[in-house]
């Protein structure tokens, strides 16, 4: 089968892999198993499949990690990103295609979207189900990454991620089920184009405003856990999960990121030395907004980003250097 991704006398593109394992790159002992085990097939392997689609393109691979992404760490995002920037850095380079699991491909992917340029197009994809599985979905996810590297307007649109035949941006995409090949949405923006191997249709121009990457990656994150909120919730939990080590602190709020009494009163002490508070929501979609007590707590609102998202701009902008509540919170407005 030929994919005729690119235009009649268009010069064949070079695209640079990196992989990082996951599904996409998993096996199972059977075609029918559920339990499988991510980050079996090597880069060369994958690449090899990937020929027999018959894609008119050059492809360079690099073996970045091959673990499930559930163990994604520092290390691999440094190396990630070193190879990103090397890729982009390339004159001959086209676009930069990362295989990734889809469990933290959007922390991933909202990472390189902080600290990336955008003159080159960075498509992160990866599988619902492992390579020997009955409708495996890589390949043609891999295909639809391949049509989304190439396409010239792909660029300026920051760090985009493919599945389902469907792009997302960075900051929108979320895992939002378990199972099946539809398992991603987008919020505030649903998927921002739809691809297939043959056809990619975008929904709007790009959004970023110049190429330069917003933040400087740094190997040294600084510790932010994420407080999950629950019905009874008493402060000695806020005691247990704050370290002399802790930098900050993500609130995963009920519904427009409320919290106990106690838990708030908590909080706002830590606040009020200088420990900046961020409030998400645990719901999967909606904007939290600050409300009349945030100035007095000195809290910070996370408007669109889920905990996870608002964890990783907490960390960029503490490495940053900015500690000021109302600086903190016009990062937050931007995104």
């Amino acid at each position: 089968m030929h994919l005729a991704l690119f235009a009649p006398g268009m010069s064949t593109p070079n695209i640079t892999v990196l992989a990082t394992g996951g599904t996409i790159a998993g096996e199972a002992d059977s075609a029918t198993r559920h339990d499988y085990r991510p980050g079996q097939i090597g880069i060369g392997d994958f690449l090899a499949r990937v020929e027999t689609l018959g894609i008119d393109a050059q492809l360079t691979g690099k073996q970045i990690a091959n673990i499930g992404s559930e163990d994604m760490s520092p290390a691999i995002w440094t190396h990630l990103h070193t190879a990103c920037l090397a890729a982009m850095g390339d004159p001959d380079c086209t676009g930069v295609i990362i295989t990734h699991g889809t469990d933290t491909v959007e922390e991933t992917a909202f990472l390189l979207d902080l600290t990336l340029p955008t003159h080159k197009p960075v498509v992160l994809v990866g599988a619902m189900r492992p390579a020997n599985a009955v409708g495996y979905d890589g390949l043609r996810n891999f295909a639809n990454a391949m049509r989304v590297a190439t396409d010239p307007d792909a660029a300026g649109r920051g760090v985009l991620v493919v599945m389902g035949d469907r792009v997302f941006a960075a900051r929108d995409i979320r895992k939002s089920r378990t199972r099946g090949t539809d398992a991603f949405q987008g919020f505030p923006r649903g998927s921002i184009a739809l691809v297939t191997p043959s056809a990619l249709d975008w929904f709007g121009a790009p959004w970023r405003v110049g190429a330069d990457a917003r933040f400087t990656f740094t190997t040294d994150l600084p510790d932010v856990p994420i407080l999950f909120v629950h019905a009874a919730m008493t402060a000695d939990y806020v005691e247990r999960l704050v370290s002399d080590k802790t930098r900050g602190v993500v609130v995963a709020g009920l519904g427009e990121g409320n919290m106990p009494d106690a838990v708030r009163s908590a909080l706002a002490q830590l606040a009020a030395k200088g420990l900046p508070i961020v409030r998400a929501s645990r719901l999967d979609e909606g904007l939290v907004d600050r409300e009349p007590e945030d100035n007095a707590n000195k809290f910070i609102a996370a408007r669109a980003l889920n905990p996870q998202k608002a964890r990783i701009l907490l960390q960029m902008v503490i490495a940053a250097g900015t500690t000021d509540p109302a600086a903190i919170q016009a990062e937050y407005d931007g995104r």
